[in-house]
Parts: C-alpha cells; sequence; structure tokens
C-alpha cells in the first residue's frame, strides 16, 4: 500500500517511515509526486491536519497522512502553537530552525516559567472525501533549555528538556526520540487505529 504523506519535511518523513514499517507501507512524500504544499489557514492542529490531508489525497488519488505538530509555551499561552514553524519571521528572521530556536529563547529571556508542550496531530484519509478520518495525537511536556544541547533531531529538539531524562531530544538516539516524541506518540496511536479500522497488518 502507497501512502502520500503531505509534507516536504525530510525530518517528518524519515520519522514516519519508521514508525509505519511495521504496517508494510511505502510512505512518499507530496513533493515527489509533485503536489504544492496545501494552505493551513486555520487556528488549531487538527484543522491544519485534515486540511493538508484531504488536500494531498485529492491530488494523489492515493491514501494520505498528515502531521499538524507545533510548540505551546506556557508562557505565552500556548504560542507559537500552528505558527510554529513561522514564528521566528515574525521578529524579523528568516524561516529556519535554528532561528526558530534563536527567536523562542529571546522570548523567554526573563521567563522563570519555561514550561512547553509539543504536540503532535496525525490525520490519515483512505481517499479525500473520507467521513472518518484517522486522528491520533501525542503530546510530550518538556521544558525549554536555556542554551541548545546535542546534534541529534531537527527543529525545536536542541532546547526542549526532558526532565526525567535529563537530556534534550537532540542528545537521544533517533531511535530513543521516536518513541518518546510527540511525532512518534502519535505515529504509534496511529499504527493501532489503521491496524483496527483499515485493516492492516
Amino acid at each position: 500500500m502507497k501512502l502520500v504523506l503531505a509534507s516536504r519535511n525530510a525530518g517528518k518523513l524519515l520519522e514516519l517511515q519508521q514508525a509505519f514499517a511495521p504496517l508494510g507501507v511505502a510512505l512518499v512524500t507530496q513533493d515527489s509526486l509533485g503536489i504544492d504544499e496545501a494552505p493551513e489557514p486555520h487556528h488549531t492542529f487538527i484543522e491544519n491536519a485534515l486540511s493538508k490531508a484531504r488536500h494531498a489525497a485529492r491530488a494523489s488519488g492515493l491514501p494520505a497522512v498528515a502531521d499538524d505538530a507545533g510548540l505551546c509555551l506556557d508562557a505565552l499561552g500556548g504560542l507559537p502553537g500552528v505558527d510554529t514553524a513561522y514564528f521566528c519571521t515574525q521578529f524579523g528572521y528568516e524561516k529556519s530552525d535554528a532561528n526558530n530556536v534563536r527567536a523562542v529563547l529571546e522570548q523567554l529571556a526573563g521567563h522563570t516559567n519555561r514550561g512547553a508542550a509539543m504536540v503532535s496531530t496525525l490525520v490519515a484519509l483512505r481517499h479525500a472525501d473520507d467521513p472518518e478520518p484517522l486522528v491520533a495525537v501525542g503530546r510530550v511536556k518538556a521544558e525549554i533549555a536555556a542554551q541548545p544541547v546535542g546534534d541529534n533531531g531537527f527543529g525545536f529538539d536542541p532546547v526542549l528538556w526532558i526532565p526525567e531524562l535529563q537530556q534534550t531530544f537532540a542528545q537521544l538516539l533517533p531511535a530513543d526520540k521516536l518513541a518518546r516524541s510527540h511525532r512518534g506518540l502519535a505515529a504509534q496511536r496511529m499504527v493501532a487505529l489503521m491496524r483496527e479500522h483499515w485493516g492492516l497488518a
């Protein structure tokens, strides 16, 4: 079974390929099929993920999966949320992982509350008009480290400090991160849903 991933993010592709491997599905990016990214005008992860999955399924004629994920900072009332990927641009920086980390550290300067959550919402559709989308959410509580630590992962991994591990996500091996991350948890739940509802092995 071929499944189109509604993303261009190489990090997401790698993590989801590993998570979905037991299902025997071939995960391909919409980019590799010449499909443009869908607009993401909504204010919640689930609405954006559903919009992206429907767009990819309609354009490809294949079942689709989409992830909308973001960082929710306690000190900023849950922001940046769905605008996480572009957070740094509102402060005059070019869009990049490094600049997003920089912007978060600058915005939390002076804040004693460094609590955060990484949230991933995965949506899977059998076809564009599927009335019963599968939805899986993964949420991980963390703290924002004072400075980046570690060389693995992507996005905010270098500053996502996991107190019970006494490490950032960027210090974990990829397999350990996948088992504990917001996207890893959502993917585990999605695999179970696909087995239950789609009859995948």
